[in-house]
Order: C-alpha cells, then structure tokens, then sequence
C-alpha cells in the first residue's frame, strides 16, 4: 500500500536538540515527522557544505522542511540543493537583510570571534526568553532542550548565522514568527504569520498553536 503522507523534516536551532519537537502532534494518515539532529561540522565547512550533508538524511521526495531559527537558515540552504515541497522558516530570517542590529554589528566588525558564544549565544537567549518565569522550570527546560555545547560547533554556528549571505528570500517561504521574539525582532521581519505572545523557543512553549495551524499551513 502506497504512503500517500506527507513527510516532515524538522531542524532545531543551534544548540538545541530535536526534543523541541515533542509537542508537536499533527494527524498521522496525513503527515509523519522526521527530526534532525546537529552534527558537529568540520571548523572549515561552509554552512552550503553543511547543508548538503544534511540531505543525506532526508530520505523521502518532496518533503516538507521545517527549521528553527538558524535551524530554519539551514533548511533554506538544503532546499537550494534538493527539491521540496515546502520550506517553512520558524523563530528565523528569510534573508540577511532581516537580522538584528547586534548580529549585523558583529559580521561587520567581527565582534563575534572576540566574543565567542556571547554576544548572540541562542543557548542563554533560548534559557532566558523561551522558559517562563519560574527558575527551576527554566534551567530544567535549559538542561533538556539544549544539549549541543560543543565550543567548536557553536563558534561555526554563531559565524555562519551571522555571515549568513542570502540577500533575498527564496520564493514561497512560510515564515512563522512570534510578536515576542528577543533574538530576532519582529519589527526586522517581513511577510511572516505572526503567533500572538510568541517568543524565540514558541515552538515549545506554542506547540499547540503550531498542532492546531501547520497542517493547513503545509496544504496550502
């Protein structure tokens, strides 16, 4: 019998594992996840290079690619690459001219290599933003969702986020973006659905806005 279910591939953020995911629960005869991990990147590899690794994990024709912040950078790399279905950009940027001041200073003066892991850790915006108010809840969320640490990693993430070079959008992006996101400002973002009281990690802590609104999203 014939799997006529339309299949996803979801790429978290840097740092972040695939554990993000685990809220999302979209009908199974219609649609199956399939969750990518970070692997750790020659320091010399270019974000294309990366990219065309990672299609080797998608093993289905016209999927659908779902990416989390610079999650979602490398997922608009992919589809360059090989052909999808659609490309959705969530918590991200579809291009270099949406990245906040402070990541444009830092491709410009070089700041990031002076202050590795710093000046745009996702890891503590993500810790600081996403978990809610209550401590304990956030370092607990912290210790689960973020456990990609490696130093070498993270130095080519925070590089290649913001030397990122797509001057334009690729066509027909669905971009998803909340109104509360610290990392990257909604007011730098265009042509996006905005989720009401979503912040940077909204895909945890909004799955149930994301359960009720990407099938139709993926359909359209």
């Amino acid at each position: 019998m014939a799997d006529d279910r339309i299949h996803i591939y979801c790429m978290p953020g840097m740092g972040a594992n695939s554990l993000i995911f685990e809220g999302l629960h979209l009908p199974h005869e219609q649609f199956e996840l399939h969750l990518l991990d970070w692997f750790k990147p020659d320091s010399k590899m270019s974000l294309q290079g990366y990219a065309k690794k990672m299609c080797k994990h998608i093993k289905h024709p016209n999927a659908v690619l779902l990416g989390v912040s610079f999650g979602a950078m490398l997922v608009q790399e992919m589809a360059k690459i090989i052909s999808v279905r659609k490309v959705i950009v969530v918590s991200s940027v579809k291009s270099s001219k949406e990245l906040p001041f402070k990541m444009k200073f830092a491709r410009n003066t070089g700041a990031h290599k002076l202050l590795p892991m710093g000046l745009v850790n996702n890891v503590e915006l993500l810790a600081k933003y996403a978990f809610g108010e209550n401590l304990k809840k956030r370092i607990d969320l912290y210790q689960r969702y973020l456990s990609v640490k490696d130093k070498d990693y993270m130095n080519w993430s925070i590089h290649h986020m913001v030397n990122w070079s797509q001057d334009e959008p690729l066509p027909d992006v669905v971009h998803i973006h909340g109104d509360k996101d610290s990392v990257f400002p909604i007011k730098k973002i265009k042509d996006c659905t905005v989720v009401p009281n979503g912040h940077h990690a909204m895909i945890v802590h909004r799955a149930k806005w994301f359960n009720e609104h990407l099938p139709a999203i993926i359909l359209s």
